[in-house]
């Protein structure tokens, strides 16, 4: 699996360094609009990236929806030509100001915006007296995961008021399913199945008398192909399937989820720095250089076995080979990779991946929206 991911120019690479392996995301790609059969139902989340260059390739593959979940990856969405944009988190403060702000400078792209709650939406309805049109609005659905949402079973009633709001036009739902974590592909299939059948009872109610509701933006990535299953052929509803990970993807779903057909597309590029003693050896990849969450083992390390991890700080990871494979220690200098547990807030820690294709360095690519505020 090292050489799955070496490259020829890696002796002259800094470590640590962020690598994007190109062929590897643009198959994940190919293989989540062969899942959807369709690269208009593909509404994917931006957030593992936040790199321009990702969202043009997707572009380039005939995908032009994308979710986020900041004012910075609205705004470089927009920048690359989006056609719609959906800022999936609640909107408070001054980041409805900045999010208004956003679809004044790019009329070309369609802006939508989330709500679970009265409050937030009438001060989006009240600042945005001045513009021209008006906010389309996806209710945000709590499926269960129980972080943002509106109950299903208050649904209707959260509707009637939303009706009365000016300058708020509802055209569908964002159902996020963050819940859905089983690693047995059997028991996630029918929770699936049932929170959809759940679903679909309350919704095909809202829609006889509401048509143009019949958006849906639903799933994370662990639910992606079965919920294709359950909603791709439902001619009631325009349905968009949002998963966020699996064009780069990472260790942390390969190994809880064996049952998805994607492939880690981002690795970190360590070296070994120091032997502690006869057994130990410390590699420069601490937590600021790859995300400490969840819990549990933060990577996989390629280029040695027989390994235990012992702890990691900032900047330093100390390893011990397992009694009777010492001689197997790698060895100063020695160039490995780790595979990120979490791809996502691994990549924030960058300001730029480097990109290997066919085996070599093709390109830097800026993680842009790492950063909260651009120009907007």
């Amino acid at each position: 699996m090292f050489n799955f991911y070496n490259f020829e120019e890696i002796k002259n690479t800094p470590s640590p360094s962020l690598l994007y392996y190109r062929n590897i995301i643009q198959q994940n790609i190919d293989t989540a609009i062969s899942i959807t059969k369709s690269k208009n139902s593909l509404w994917p989340h931006i957030k593992s990236h936040k790199m321009p260059n990702v969202i043009r390739l997707s572009i380039s593959n005939g995908i032009t929806r994308f979710k986020c979940a900041t004012i910075s990856e609205a705004e470089i969405a927009a920048t690359c030509g989006a056609t719609d944009v959906l800022l999936a988190y609640p909107i408070i403060g001054p980041n409805i100001k900045r999010f208004l702000n956003l679809r004044i400078a790019f009329p070309q792209t369609h802006f939508y915006a989330i709500g679970d709650n009265i409050e937030s939406i009438y001060l989006l309805s009240n600042l945005q007296k001045d513009c021209p049109v008006h906010t389309d609005l996806f209710i945000d659905v709590n499926l269960g995961m129980n972080r943002t949402g509106v109950p299903l079973e208050n649904l209707e009633k959260f509707i009637e008021k939303c009706k009365e709001i000016p300058g708020i036009s509802i055209v569908g739902f964002h159902c996020y399913d963050g819940h859905q974590t089983d690693s047995d592909p059997i028991i996630r299939k029918k929770k699936i199945h049932e929170m959809s059948k759940k679903l679909k009872k309350i919704l095909d109610c809202i829609i006889i008398k509401n048509p143009n509701y019949a958006n849906i933006i639903i799933g994370g990535s662990p639910s992606f192909p079965y919920l294709v299953d359950e909603w791709k052929n439902d001619v009631h509803y325009t349905t968009y399937f949002s998963p966020g990970t699996v064009f780069i993807y990472d260790y942390g779903y390969q190994k809880k989820y064996p049952d998805l057909p994607f492939s880690p597309g981002a690795a970190i590029l360590t070296r070994v720095v120091s032997h502690p003693n006869d057994a130990l050896f410390t590699i420069d990849c601490g937590y600021k250089s790859i995300a400490s969450d969840p819990p549990g083992p933060k990577a996989f390390l390629l280029g040695v076995d027989n390994y235990e991890e012992c702890f990691q700080s900032e900047e330093h990871w100390t390893f011990r080979m397992k009694k009777g494979y010492e001689k197997e220690r790698p060895p100063i200098g020695k160039e490995l990779f780790l595979l990120p547990t979490h791809i996502c807030p691994t990549s924030a820690l960058y300001n730029h991946a480097i990109v290997i294709d066919n085996k070599h360095i093709v390109a830097q690519w800026p993680v842009t929206a790492r950063n909260r505020f651009l120009l907007y």
